[in-house]
């Protein structure tokens, strides 16, 4: 059988697909898998022993129907379900399975705060995508593999923290899924020991901020690395905080102590940090009983009620306990 699975982004939602890729492989005899994304997102599934092939989806959706349908798949397992893998699978015009989105059931959850959503992480619907194919939960989590090449090297590091460090993912999405940075600032204070700041160059600003209170214990690694090399940077980690973000589906791949921080988003959209063989080490921390929260399924430039309590009011005392006191 031939397989091709479709994730065009982002970061965590494809990192959450793993187990399908690997459940696929080892459960169904003699299955090739291959799998489709944008260019951006190829280091997080090029590597896989699981993964057969990784296909591009370019600037021509057209083009990359064309060059796929010369692979004469026998299903594809659509994971992002959207108008762009609805005109990949009619292009193709093969057996098509897509994972339920609940989009209604978010909708009403967020406007009208009515929860009708099941309790079922996404890896789960994920894997309904193929459990037709006798596929199972293997119960393994989830993977991401980095080569050799891409690791950071410990000795990159200052002495002081090639030991060990807190890995503090100050980046996500939108504007209500961060803490705003006087927070940020004083979390770091909280934090003991060396700290490891990630993020991206648009979190250099932040960073300096905290470093500049914090001082030498906080190595500023935001924009330094790539995908992989800051991946390899939260692996390091003797504990990570992150936002709900990609960075938290990261540290869950590694088995990490995280606490994630969640604002304007809910656990109850089925995307909280997934860790089965040790559910110990996956911490959320959300401020509860805010009547304007979910707001969004995604997120916001600003709070729509100016007040931010989602981010304000967080327990950064407890978020920093489960940090400091948590290791592998």
């Amino acid at each position: 059988m031939k397989v091709l699975v479709v994730r065009f982004s982002s970061i965590g939602d494809i990192i959450l697909t793993s187990p399908v890729v690997r459940c696929l492989k080892q459960q169904v005899p003699g299955c090739e898998v291959h799998f489709l994304t944008k260019q951006a997102f190829t280091p997080l599934v090029q590597h896989s022993p699981y993964v057969d092939r990784v296909h591009v989806l370019g600037d021509s959706l057209g083009n990359a129907v064309a060059g796929l349908k010369q692979e004469r798949f026998d299903l594809v397992v659509d994971l992002h379900h959207n108008l762009r893998t609805l005109r990949v699978k009619l292009g193709l015009g093969v057996k098509a399975k897509s994972f339920p989105k609940l989009n209604r059931e978010k909708w009403l959850l967020v406007n009208f705060k009515v929860d009708k959503l099941p309790r079922i992480h996404i890896v789960d619907r994920y894997l309904s995508t193929v459990e037709h194919l006798g596929v199972k939960n293997d119960g393994k989590g989830l993977d991401l593999f980095i080569p050799a090449e891409s690791e950071v090297d410990p000795d990159a590091l200052p002495a002081t923290h090639r030991d060990g460090y807190i890995a503090l993912c100050i980046g996500a999405g939108h504007f209500t899924k961060r803490l705003p940075q006087h927070k940020l600032i004083e979390l770091a204070g909280k934090l003991q020991g060396p700290l490891v700041i990630i993020g991206g160059r648009e979190d250099q600003a932040i960073a300096r901020s905290i470093v500049n209170v914090v001082g030498a214990r906080a190595f500023d690694a935001t924009g330094k690395y790539d995908l992989l090399g800051s991946a390899s940077l939260i692996r390091q980690a003797s504990a990570v905080v992150a936002h709900d973000s990609g960075a938290m589906h990261v540290a869950s791949a590694f088995r990490k102590n995280v606490v994630s921080v969640w604002g304007n988003t809910v656990p109850e959209f089925g995307m909280g940090p997934y860790i089965p063989q040790h559910p110990e080490r996956a911490h959320i921390s959300e401020v509860k009983g805010l009547d304007c929260r979910p707001c969004s399924k995604i997120g916001f430039d600003q709070c729509p009620r100016g007040h931010f309590r989602c981010m304000e009011k967080q327990d950064l005392d407890g978020i920093a306990s489960r940090a400091n006191g948590g290791v592998n």
